[in-house]
């Protein structure tokens, strides 16, 4: 990781964390599933100042919270603005950015001008405001201005706030449309904060850009011209981030002088099990449930702990099945001391449904003592023979009460109040345990944390190193473990510590001139103030040709002063800056009418369609009715001891091959596609195995966008080693095979999720007349994620010709060549046709 700065040798990583990750390794069993240690070494703290400009107030304000000074890189941050010039800091999680901005920020407040805060959560808002009150500064009339905000609090904070901490989200559907309402904040601002930016990429990012264009065009019809401060996690090359995101010329500050405990970092790979999944593919055992049993460990062993996962419902299945564990080992503590025997195997049955460990172990013996050596837990009295002893004061260690209560999920979707409700109780230490996406992936408030698990790749080096970065955030020594998902990227990283350990974080991707996103900007920005020949400067080189298709659709009307909007409609509802093309559907329980939460609509036709297995803060339901007319989606609780996951089929045609190069005996493209998507059945798997009990079909409606893919081709000549008698494979197979593997393996060099892209394969394809393998972004105009796997096509393909034959499995499993979305049941797939064809393509 950039800037690590050695004191310590690598030999001598904390006794506390190494203690930790050998306790989770005590019986044999578990050994084998590390692949990589890796020790970062602490990181000694650098020099503090103040400036000689920031308030005494202030100063005393700080020193009595501890703050001795600003270490170089908020020092930095603040001098430059206070010289006026755009900056983005960006450094390492817990490194302290947000004293970079709040010095010069309350030093403006304090002159009379007022600051804006943008967030990409509002946790993060409620937290940073949180810190502001804790001041005490009269001056600052801090206050969060979101979708949380009550109606009656709104008009104070428009007319009486001088910091307002609001989201993109906000900014884009309210202030920004109701700007003169807000005339006497806009006046004086001289500051806004951009925190979190490196999440702003992608599509969302491209939006957030062009939000940001439209406040500065919006400030400066009030007469303000602020100064923009960007908070970063580290990125590869942040300036030219900050320009993209903000249209600005951008100052970067990326050395850390914060001081910083040493973490010990294992690559964790779950086993595989006896269970077959689709055409008899060995099944590895899921991430999801070895996170839940290593939570659960550690919960018992009062280390503090938050297990990230990727979605929404792999944080519910992770608490729920972490609880149960904890709700089976507090009924042995009430019954007292047993002979392992008596049992073990009717908990393991209970909590896992097969034979690998949890918190206390199974037919695997899996489990570890407490730290100190406090009783003899019932995998070590497996191992010996001798019956096993557990101390049951352990459950009084933080705050007494019951184990299974001490661990929660968080997610998107949860109410306002569940939400503010579970931010206290884990930065008060009532639970200990904590399972969430990357929610609070970013700068919630959440010191004294002792472990993270992070099950499966989160996407990019960037968000694997701020998550891993949530532990030791007060300086302390950390344990951080990344539990591989059975995906070819996961597989590949795990075997392939490089690819992680001392290799710079990816450069932040986002494309402000996607028509598609520019075209609802350009309106909505006409609404709020007519657009002039002067405004196209700020919006870009495609802003012309855009709005000259935007009359032409009636959308806009040009006069002799500029570009207007006439509708009476709001502008803003036509850029919807998620990505998520629709209102969101109402999740509501059919029994009670209670709402549980809400998802986006083209995630209702995966997370909520009939026969969906939801899941809200542990309890779980299984939808009745999606209807996506009304918006709604009703549920009915239940216990199924399985989970859902859709399926889709995938029809892609070309409209344009805007770049194409030879590639081996072939030919690589990168262009505009038009992709017709739909959901067509669920598999349902078996909560803890993956085992597949059955696949059921579904009829919801095609959705059709028009994006940018990366494809390659190969003549038919070049194929003929394949068709020879004796050596023929299965070319279909293959393609499909390849495909797989490579939507697998790009998020690894494209600033993405392999959910944000798609593919389609053919052994001949009408538009090319060849075979071809496609990889598109799944979002209207593209995202750039394709884009950047034609630039790195060579290193990418290698990558998954290297992850494919690596594999341990014979004919193909999860981990290579299957995909968890392939609406073609990963049918037909050949492992080894898939090799011997991309060998041919890259001239192997």
């Amino acid at each position: 990781m950039p800037n690590w700065k050695p004191v310590t040798p690598t030999s001598s990583s904390s006794a506390r964390t190494g203690d930790l990750l050998t306790r989770l390794l005590a019986v044999p069993a578990r050994r084998g599933r590390v692949t990589h240690v890796e020790h970062v070494p602490a990181r000694q703290a650098g020099e503090a100042r103040w400036p000689e400009w920031a308030p005494d107030l202030l100063v005393s304000r700080l020193r009595l919270q501890g703050v001795s000074g600003l270490w170089e890189h908020q020092f930095m941050a603040a001098e430059l603005v206070k010289r006026g010039q755009n900056v983005i800091i960006a450094t390492g999680t817990a490194s302290g950015k947000s004293l970079a901005y709040l010095v010069p920020a309350i030093t403006e407040i304090f002159s009379g001008g007022t600051v804006l805060y943008l967030t990409p959560t509002k946790a993060l808002a409620a937290d940073q405001l949180r810190a502001l009150r804790k001041l005490r500064l009269t001056q600052v009339r801090a206050a969060t201005y979101d979708g949380d905000t009550p109606p009656e609090e709104r008009r104070w904070v428009r007319q009486n706030a001088n910091y307002v901490l609001t989201n993109p989200d906000m900014l884009h559907r309210s202030i920004l449309p109701r700007h003169s309402s807000w005339s006497s904040f806009w006046r004086r601002l001289r500051l806004v904060v951009v925190d979190e930016c490196h999440g702003y990429r992608g599509v969302f990012g491209s939006h957030v850009a062009q939000i940001l264009r439209r406040l500065r065009r919006v400030a400066a019809r009030y007469g303000s011209s602020p100064v923009f401060l960007l908070a970063s996690a580290t990125a590869s090359d942040p300036a030219a981030a900050g320009v993209r995101l903000t249209g600005l010329e951008m100052a970067e500050v990326t050395t850390d002088a914060s001081p910083r405990g040493s973490t010990t970092f294992a690559l964790w790979e779950p086993p595989l099990t006896d269970l077959r999944g689709e055409s008899g593919a060995p099944v590895r055992r899921t991430a999801t449930a070895e996170a839940a049993d290593l939570l659960a460990d550690l919960v018992i062993e009062d280390v503090r702990t938050l297990a990230f996962v990727r979605s929404r419902r792999a944080a519910e299945a992770v608490a729920l099945t972490a609880r149960r564990t904890l709700e089976e080992v507090e009924a042995l503590l009430d019954a007292g001391p047993a002979p392992y025997g008596e049992y073990a195997e009717g908990v393991q049955e209970e909590v896992s449904g097969q034979n690998d460990g949890g918190a206390f172990g199974g037919a695997s013996g899996e489990a570890f003592d407490g730290i100190g050596g406090r009783g003899r837990s019932s995998a070590a009295a497996a191992e010996s023979g001798e019956p096993a002893e557990i101390d049951a004061g352990r459950r009084t260690d933080r705050g007494g009460g019951r184990l299974a209560d001490r661990v929660a999920a968080y997610r998107a979707g949860y109410l306002a109040d569940d939400r503010r409700v579970l931010e206290k109780a884990l930065r008060s230490g009532e639970l200990t345990g904590l399972a969430t996406t990357n929610a609070l992936e970013l700068g919630v408030d959440v010191s004294g944390l002792d472990a993270v698990l992070i099950a499966g790749w989160p996407g990019t080096r960037a968000s694997l190193w701020q998550q891993a970065g949530r532990a030791g955030r007060a300086g302390q020594d950390a344990l951080a473990v990344l539990i591989a998902r059975d995906d070819p990227l996961d597989t590949y990283i795990v075997h392939h510590p490089e690819a992680v350990f001392g290799r710079p974080v990816e450069a932040i991707v986002l494309d402000p001139d996607n028509p598609y996103v520019l075209a609802p900007h350009l309106c909505a920005a006409a609404a709020e103030i007519p657009l002039t020949e002067d405004d196209l400067e700020i919006f870009g080189p495609a802003a012309r040709g855009v709005l000259d298709d935007l009359v032409s659709q009636g959308l806009l009307r040009r006069r002799t002063t500029g570009w207007f909007w006439t509708s009476r409609d709001h502008a803003a509802d036509l850029a919807d800056i998620r990505g998520s093309g629709g209102a969101p559907v109402q999740v509501v329980e059919a029994s009670t009418g209670r709402l549980l939460g809400t998802v986006d609509e083209p995630s209702a036709h995966t997370m909520v369609h009939h026969g969906a297995v939801y899941l809200h803060q542990s309890e779980t339901f299984v939808v009745d009715v999606l209807d996506l007319d009304a918006g709604v989606a009703l549920v009915t609780a239940a216990e199924p001891d399985y989970a859902t996951f859709a399926r889709d089929v995938t029809d892609i045609r070309v409209m344009e091959s805007l770049r194409s190069r030879p590639f081996g005996p072939g030919t690589l493209h990168f262009g505009s596609v038009e992709v017709t998507r739909q959901v067509v059945s669920y598999l349902k798997r078996r909560t803890q195995t993956g085992e597949v009990l059955g696949e059921e079909p579904l009829d919801l409606p095609p959705r059709t966008l028009c994006t940018r893919a990366v494809w390659w081709t190969l003549p038919t000549p070049a194929l003929a080693g394949l068709v020879e008698p004796g050596h023929a494979v299965d070319l279909g197979g293959a393609a499909h095979a390849a495909e797989h593997a490579s939507i697998g393996l790009l998020p690894l060099f494209a600033t993405c999720d392999r959910w944000d892209i798609g593919g389609v394969s053919t052994e001949l394809h009408p538009d090319t007349g060849l075979l071809t393998v496609f990889v598109y972004d799944g979002h209207d105009g593209g995202a750039g994620f394709a884009e950047r796997g034609y630039a790195r096509a060579s290193d990418w393909l290698t990558a998954t010709r290297e992850a494919i034959a690596s594999c341990e499995c014979e004919r193909g499993c999860p981990s290579c060549i299957q995909s968890p979305k392939c609406g073609n049941g990963n049918e037909p797939l050949d492992k080894a046709g898939a090799i011997r064809l991309l060998d041919i393509l890259l001239g192997a």
